[in-house]
């Protein structure tokens, strides 16, 4: 049987009836033959539901709990859904569905994927390194946060109960006698303040202050964790999400009943899910159920791809984007129901409306829902498992972005990396750890917050946009269709091919445009962030941009000949059937070999 495929000249090249037959025999036994790497084998995951387990916990991430419920709430409630399911049919899920094709076919990470797509665009494997290694410098001190408050819920009166407590200040006010005063404090919201970061003790981002002990060792504790759930790769990570990512639905579920038995609990969900359709006719909620979206399955990181890179080759990757998907849409509005819930006793509580006691991000989880657990019978037993809810989300998804960036740099040197994973991981860790000490300092939390702002969400939606223009344009959607065709033994449908070629690149490219045009607001109403903090920021989203046109611009020197025959060489791969004769051909180097 003849192989022939469309060449980068529009020329058809056919196989050696050798070669065919060695394809055919590789083929056969790709489904149960892991990859090599010089050497050594490619593990794979020991069992399908393990992978389909880490994927829907890196999806399911804290923005589920903190962000979608506020996000869906402000955008017209009921009504959001519509363009929240536009955008994740159109936008989120053909980019979700490429990723995960991506690493199963290349069986590669970010880094070394490139080799097989489009050599030039190298820079973008660089990039979501940098991107990962800001993530994990503070997405694991929030985490941290939850772990001290876990420990802090271990009493029999909760710490955040009553203004009786030494950092209290003369504005603290019980819950039910604030009636919605501006000017007065809950409990919750000064034990955060004042007991958890002791933000008064610093000056903002001008005089950080000191290290805070506690709140280092409770992130120490969180690296620790994370290093023995990823030092033996998926063998360990396997094991993990088990926990990780089954635990937070049991929670979910055992606070959604808890929270349906509260009074205002209706109210609360009323105000989440009543449709205000003239909402709709606003382009700003078109563009945040877009970032919403995206930033909830999370393409671009790399995860998607070192994740299916250890899947085996005949893997139905389209069955578990669509699964994964679809989880991901419908714990987002089970923790709606679960966070609005609260918010309708706690308004009923406080004799005022949900809209006024609404909040998103840290404000949510750190004050309000504690405020609301501090009035429930059994409240350490509600805290301790609220705050076990948000560690395991967390580390699903701290594991996901860790693992991308381990996974990438092992495949790009596999003798040095590779070889050593064990302490290349603990390495790295420390490196990051020691990264993320400015975090807990009294005034880590403004550090938080700008890396936040700048570190990877503006950039990483400059680097999927460059990711999918490479693999639609540069490698060419039908190639990759074919590539699909050949894992799944069934070919990408019309739809999927028109949303990866235009309409996915347009859904990223309008996002990041409004973010770059759209000020990124950091000031509150007692802190005013410095000029100079606006620059740190843009410098900081601007390294990791910087390595896509770097490294662009390296590769076209390096290569020989005219301008023409360098940029030919640079961003476009010869059309060549690579996967099946990687299992036979690959050399000592990591790099694969092939037949034309």
């Amino acid at each position: 049987m003849a192989i022939s495929m469309p060449g980068s000249e529009n020329e058809e090249t056919k196989s050696s009836s050798s070669d065919t037959s060695q394809l055919e025999r590789s083929k056969l036994d790709i489904q149960d033959s892991p990859i090599r790497h010089g050497d050594e084998e490619r593990e794979t995951w020991g069992k399908k539901v393990e992978f389909l387990l880490a994927v829907i916990g890196f999806a399911v991430d804290l923005g589920n709990v903190w962000r979608f419920p506020y996000v869906c709430y402000k955008n017209g409630g009921g009504a959001f859904l519509i363009p929240y399911m536009v955008m994740l049919i159109f936008g989120g899920l053909p980019l979700f569905y490429m990723e995960l094709a991506l690493g199963q076919f290349h069986r590669s990470g970010c880094l070394t994927v490139w080799k097989k797509i489009s050599p030039a665009l190298k820079g973008i494997g660089y990039a979501i390194c940098i991107i990962d290694f800001y993530m994990g410098m503070y997405y694991n001190t929030i985490i941290g946060w939850a772990v001290y408050f876990l420990f802090a819920s271990f009493t029999n009166n909760l710490p955040w109960t009553s203004c009786n407590n030494s950092w209290n200040t003369g504005n603290c006010s019980a819950i039910d006698a604030m009636n919605g005063s501006l000017n007065l404090n809950s409990p919750a919201k000064e034990y955060y303040e004042l007991s958890v970061l002791e933000i008064n003790r610093s000056g903002g981002l001008e005089d950080m202050g000191a290290i805070k002990p506690s709140l280092a060792l409770c992130v120490l504790a969180v690296f620790i964790l994370v290093y023995f759930s990823l030092w033996k790769g998926v063998r360990s990570t396997g094991k993990a999400v088990w926990i990780t990512a089954i635990a937070p639905y049991i929670v979910l579920i055992i606070l959604l009943f808890r929270g349906m038995s509260l009074p205002g609990a209706g109210d609360g969900i009323r105000y989440f899910l009543t449709p205000q359709w003239a909402k709709l006719r606003e382009t700003k909620v078109w563009i945040d159920a877009a970032s919403q979206i995206f930033f909830s399955l999370g393409p671009g990181f790399g995860t998607l791809l070192a994740l299916a890179s250890y899947n085996k080759f005949h893997n139905n990757c389209f069955r578990d984007a669509v699964i994964t998907s679809g989880i991901n849409f419908l714990t987002s509005l089970l923790s709606g129901f679960v966070i609005f819930c609260v918010l309708g006793y706690m308004a009923q509580v406080q004799g005022t409306t949900v809209d006024k006691v609404g909040s998103e991000g840290p404000g949510l989880v750190f004050v309000v829902y504690p405020e609301a657990i501090a009035t429930m019978s059994g409240s350490s037993f509600w805290s301790i498992i609220f705050f076990f809810l948000l560690i395991t989300l967390g580390l699903d998804s701290t594991f996901g972005g860790l693992e991308a960036m381990i996974t990438g740099l092992c495949d790009e040197y596999p003798r040095f990396l590779g070889k050593n994973r064990e302490v290349f991981v603990a390495v790295l860790l420390m490196v990051i750890f020691l990264g993320a000490l400015p975090t807990t300092t009294y005034g880590g939390t403004y550090l938080v917050e700008l890396l936040n702002a700048y570190g990877p969400s503006i950039a990483i939606l400059f680097v999927v946009f460059v990711e999918a223009i490479g693999v639609s344009w540069f490698y060419g959607t039908e190639r990759f269709a074919d590539d699909i065709e050949e894992m799944l033994g069934f070919r990408p449908g019309i739809f999927w091919r028109i949303c990866w070629t235009y309409v996915s690149p347009i859904f990223i490219l309008i996002i990041f445009c409004f973010s770059i045009f759209e000020p990124v607001e950091l000031d509150t109403a007692t802190y005013k962030y410095p000029y100079w903090a606006l620059h740190v920021g843009w410098t900081l989203t601007a390294i990791p941009l910087a390595c896509i046109p770097t490294y662009m611009i390296y590769k076209i020197l390096s290569e020989k000949g005219s301008l023409r025959k360098r940029l030919r060489a640079s961003f476009i791969v010869r059309d060549e059937k690579i996967h099946a004769t990687t299992h036979v051909n690959q050399n000592a180097e990591g790099s694969y070999g092939t037949h034309v």
